[in-house]
């Protein structure tokens, strides 16, 4: 037995899943020794084979028995089923005859009660047509004696009590008594127009009030049409002696006596206050339905007279004078219509704020006769400001006796807006539709040419007394900047105004937002004005820095004479002029553009102080940092001790002043080795230009006949793979032109400033830049420059090219952020008038400024979001 367990435990392996006999035989006969207990292995396997058959057919037998007793208890469900199904269709049969005998029990209880349901319905018609009956009796012995306030009441049962019988129709007796209802009413009718009638022709008004405003009572009682027939009479008869006086006579319905019709019917209104207001009922609103009588003929009336006026053979047109005066007189009468009629005082037509909530009754209920005609009202505000520019461009920009403020704005402008303000508010009262379009369309071309004409023209020049012209005082400049941000603001405000007053179908065509660019065109010449004063001052700094011999310097010592000298003038002017700045934005502008005009101008006096040693060079380079530090305290100069410079305007001073440092390192490089000089040259200036190149061999002084050598090294180097990615021409050097050896004959140069130049005739012209400012060219140089577009925007000015140079040079491109921004379309002055210059240079202008702060704010100004 202990051999047999052995033997299984040996075959235990057969019962795994992942059996493998191959490999349980190698296990079982590993040597040659093993194979002596073949048999004794094939033995052990029968007997495991016999237990695996006795064991699955005793499963099997287990299996079937269970099988048997799951069919027993299906059969045993399937019969309960049966039963249940049986006991519930016994319960609903006996539910079925127990509804069946008490609805036999109840069948005559059910025919009692709809018995009793109709007599007492008959009961009822009986006893109403009883009621109507003697109703109808008694009402006509009361009409027939003229008791009205009886006959209201008694009317308003029988109507009630006749709406019964409605169904009742088909009766011959029902439907008889029904027509004499009606005849009565009509009679009733008819008798109490006829009372009104009679009274009124013998103006026994006052005697027969009482009744007559009991009768209003039976009209109440007849109807809506009845209570209509009666008003409108009542407003026919009252009006008709209007009619008659107005219409009849051409003269009495002229416009020129509009105010005796509006005086008659106040006269009118009173009567019936005193004598007419008893007799109808309050809830009639008679005096309102006689006004609305009154304003519906009286419309027509003007609407025939405006069309005969517009049609006179003579030739003649409408008298603008005597169309306000009436309008302005029918405004009035619907005012006050409204007033009394609302008991609400309506907004006053001339603010801007007036109360659009309501829903007027009497708004232009007279008043839309005049409408059609106020485009001549337009012209008559179109005619008013062409007169008034004129006289606003005689003013001086403030009174000598005024006293100055950093505030302050021009007088004339907040006069403008002022006018525009009331007239606006006129128009949105008359017509907020296409008459308001067209009044903004000359609100929009008269602040072009305030624009133009005024605050441009207080820039270029400054008339005094018989002398054509002067150059504006810096208070005078602070002035119109002042006015041209008022004037943007303004503008913005006034297109919203006008947009929530006209109707919402023009709202599209309403668009100031050119004319607001035009006014940052006046607010960018402006500051290119001030920054011309730093120009002017810092000349002689240019001439004494060409002076200087930079090819013979040795060592590098302080700073030079001239930087100290140009960083006092600068920040004096500079502090003169920032304090009368009280916007940041505008003070930031300032100063970046003074910074900007400081690194063209070094750069163009670079050319023209060859030639220039390497350590002239160097000398020029600790020369550009002492000036990029002054310039960092350029803004807070006139700020409070220990205000802190913004990152922004630190970052745009070294930005400016760094794109000086690409030629200077160059030109520390001596030309020994040449490859030296070469690499420093591809490194620093990086573009492949061979004339670039050789305006770099020019300014270090290297002679003609050397610079082929250097050339075709530089040409060598330049094709090499690692080079590759240059650019083709340098920003910086491409525009300049180096001319005849030594200082005295060097070719102009156009220095761009960072805004908009007024015109190439005020741009800094190194070589030829006179020796002090000359005021008389400074007016024409800003409308040259309005009319001829910036190179700023892409356009292409003239440049003054002295004799001696071999060609004109253009004006540098602007690099950076200071370049050409891809959607600002170029000005060219040949294609754009003035206007659309202004404009175009607002638009970039007020995105450039309006980063410092918020644009038209308060002075608080921080850095532009690309510069944090």
């Amino acid at each position: 037995m202990s051999q047999l367990n052995g033997d299984r435990a040996y075959l235990g392996s057969l019962n795994s899943a992942n059996y493998d006999p191959i490999e349980h035989l190698n296990a079982i006969f590993s040597n040659p020794s093993s194979l002596s207990s073949v048999s004794k292995t094939s033995k052990a396997l029968r007997i495991f084979q016999h237990e695996l058959d006795d064991e699955i057919a005793a499963r099997v037998q287990q299996q079937s028995a269970s099988d048997v007793d799951s069919v027993k208890r299906i059969r045993a469900a399937k019969e309960d089923l049966a039963e249940l199904f049986q006991k519930v269709e016994g319960v609903r049969q006996r539910a079925i005859e127990t509804e069946e005998a008490i609805t036999e029990m109840t069948a005559d209880i059910k025919r009692l009660d709809n018995t009793k349901k109709n007599l007492t319905l008959s009961m009822t018609a009986l006893k109403r047509l009883q009621m109507l009956t003697t109703a109808y009796e008694q009402l006509r012995g009361l009409s027939s004696s003229r008791q009205y306030r009886e006959c209201a009441q008694l009317l308003q049962a029988v109507i009630q009590l006749m709406a019964h019988f409605k169904s009742y129709r088909s009766i011959d007796q029902i439907a008889t008594l029904s027509r004499n209802v009606s005849d009565l009413q009509r009679e009733m009718l008819e008798q109490v127009c006829e009372d009104f009638e009679i009274t009124f022709a013998k103006a026994e008004v006052a005697q027969r009030r009482g009744t007559l405003a009991e009768a209003c009572l039976v009209m109440d009682a007849l109807g809506d049409n009845a209570r209509s027939r009666l008003i409108t009479w009542y407003c026919n008869t009252q009006l008709r002696e209007y009619r008659q006086l107005f219409r009849g006579s051409e003269e009495a319905g002229s416009l020129d006596n509009i105010s005796r019709r509006y005086s008659w019917f106040k006269r009118m209104l009173k009567t019936y206050d005193d004598e007419h207001a008893a007799l109808f009922p309050s809830s009639w609103r008679v005096n309102e339905l006689l006004a609305n009588a009154f304003c519906e003929g009286t419309r027509e009336d003007f609407k025939g007279i405006l069309q005969r006026s517009a049609r006179r053979s003579d030739g003649q047109t409408l008298d603008v004078d005597l169309l306000l005066s009436c309008l302005q007189e029918t405004l009035d009468f619907e005012h006050g219509l409204e007033r009394r009629f609302t008991n609400a005082s309506r907004a006053s037509m001339d603010t801007l704020s007036s109360s659009d909530d309501k829903s007027p009754i009497f708004s232009q209920a007279i008043s839309e006769a005049f409408e059609p005609y106020l485009s001549i009202w337009v012209e008559a505000q179109d005619k008013h400001l062409s007169t008034t520019i004129p006289k606003y461009r005689s003013q001086p920009p403030r009174q000598p006796d005024e006293e100055f403020s950093p505030q302050m704005v021009i007088s004339s402008s907040t006069e403008l807006f002022s006018f525009y303000r009331l007239t606006l508010a006129q128009c949105a009262k008359l017509s907020p539709g296409a008459r308001l379009v067209e009044l903004t369309k000359v609100f929009a071309k008269y602040l072009d040419q305030y624009a133009q004409q005024i605050l441009l023209y207080y820039v270029s020049e400054r008339p005094s007394g018989q002398t054509p012209s002067k150059s504006p005082q810096i208070e005078d400049l602070v002035l119109v900047l002042n006015t041209a941000d008022y004037c943007y603001n303004t503008s913005t405000q006034l297109e919203e105004k006008i947009r929530s007053r006209i109707d919402p179908e023009f709202k599209a065509s309403i668009d100031l937002q050119s004319q607001a660019d035009a006014f940052m065109g006046i607010a960018s010449a402006t500051v290119r004005a001030l920054v011309r004063r730093v120009e002017v001052d810092i000349e002689p700094t240019w001439r004494e820095m060409r002076n200087t011999g930079w090819s013979k310097m040795e060592t590098v010592g302080d700073q030079s004479s001239y930087v100290g000298e140009m960083l006092s003038k600068i920040k004096a002017r500079a502090a003169e002029i920032l304090g009368m700045l009280h916007k940041q934005q505008y003070a930031r502008a300032f100063c970046d553009n003074v910074v900007e005009l400081t690194a063209n101008a070094y750069i163009a006096n670079i050319f023209q102080c060859r030639p220039i040693s390497e350590v002239g060079a160097e000398q020029m380079l600790l020369d550009t940092y002492v000036l990029k530090k002054g310039f960092e305290d350029l803004l807070t100069l006139k700020a409070q001790a220990g205000t802190p410079n913004p990152q922004s305007y630190i970052k745009r001073v070294s930005q400016s002043m760094s794109r000086l440092d690409p030629i200077l390192k160059t030109l520390q490089v001596r030309p020994s080795p040449p490859e030296a000089l070469v690499q420093a040259y591809l490194i620093h200036i990086a573009d492949k230009s061979d004339t670039n190149f050789r305006k770099i061999l020019d300014l270090k002084g290297i002679r003609k006949q050397d610079q082929p050598h250097l050339v075709d090294l530089f040409q060598a180097h330049r094709a090499s793979p690692g080079n590759d990615g240059l650019q083709q021409s340098s920003p910086i050097i491409t525009p300049f032109i180096i001319g005849a050896a030594g200082n005295s004959s060097a070719s102009g140069v156009h220095i761009p400033t960072g805004l908009p130049s007024l015109s190439t005739a005020a741009s800094l012209s190194t070589s030829n830049l006179p020796t002090r400012f000359d005021p008389s060219t400074f007016g024409s140089a800003i409308m040259t420059a309005a009319r001829d577009g910036v190179d700023r925007f892409g356009g292409t000015p003239a440049t003054h090219t002295p004799a001696d140079s071999r060609m004109a040079s253009p004006p540098p491109p602007l690099v950076g952020r200071r370049g050409q921004s891809p959607d600002i379309p170029p000005l060219q002055g040949g294609n754009l008038n003035v206007g659309d210059n202004l404009r175009n240079i607002g638009k970039f202008f007020r995105r450039d400024v309006g980063g410092f702060g918020r644009f038209g704010g308060g002075g608080g100004g921080g850095g532009r979001a690309e510069d944090a």
